[in-house]
């Protein structure tokens, strides 16, 4: 199984089902803008987001993060629905993927090759996991909402991406091929006897 079908499965599974009309229509009216400025990502973080973003879900026959403007999606989540607390944990998320960036390979994340990139998003992830395997208290669906942004920045950061990807009219309509507003219901069709046999 390639990284992106799990990804569809697991964003057609859990995150959308769970996103109101609201949401999605919000979400929808901002991926559809042609560019819009951002108000919490400076243009580095921006960057180093956007390709953060493009390396998890890259373009195929398909666009990737980049194409479903991810990074704008997670700019707003960070100006429009995160505290301060979790705002200013993400951006020194953000800025330790430079850091740990600097350390292995002396330059920012940015200005990295592409499997430098990548090697250095693995060993995020590795961490992620291993974290998410030590047991945690029980917490109720309204304690788990609120926690979203909180904890493991790659794996905030991940979430993010799969749930700006996957609510996008891209990621909807042409990687999960669904209809964002379905045809008409037709309620009056008659059914047939089900067959014995």
């Amino acid at each position: 199984m390639h990284r992106r079908d799990l990804f569809r499965i697991l964003a057609a599974g859990a995150a959308l089902p769970a996103l109101t009309p609201n949401t999605l229509a919000m979400l929808r009216e901002v991926q559809s803008a042609p560019t819009r400025d951002l108000k919490t990502l400076n243009p580095h973080q921006d960057a180093t987001v956007s390709i953060m973003a493009e390396r998890i879900i890259p373009e195929t026959s398909t666009p990737g993060a980049k194409g479903a403007k991810v990074n704008e999606f997670i700019d707003v989540v960070l100006t429009d629905w995160a505290t301060p607390e979790e705002r200013k944990q993400f951006l020194d998320g953000v800025a330790g993927v430079d850091d740990q960036s600097n350390k292995l390979y002396g330059k920012n994340f940015v200005d990295c090759a592409a499997p430098q990139q990548e090697s250095l998003l693995r060993s995020l992830d590795e961490q992620w996991v291993a974290e998410e395997l030590i047991p945690k208290p029980h917490l109720t669906g309204y304690q788990r909402r609120d926690q979203q942004l909180q904890g493991n920045f790659f794996g905030t950061f991940k979430r993010l991406t799969l749930y700006g990807y996957y609510t996008s009219e891209v990621g909807f309509t042409q990687e999960l091929k669904k209809v964002i507003i379905p045809g008409s219901y037709h309620g009056c069709i008659p059914v047939s006897e089900p067959s014995k046999t």
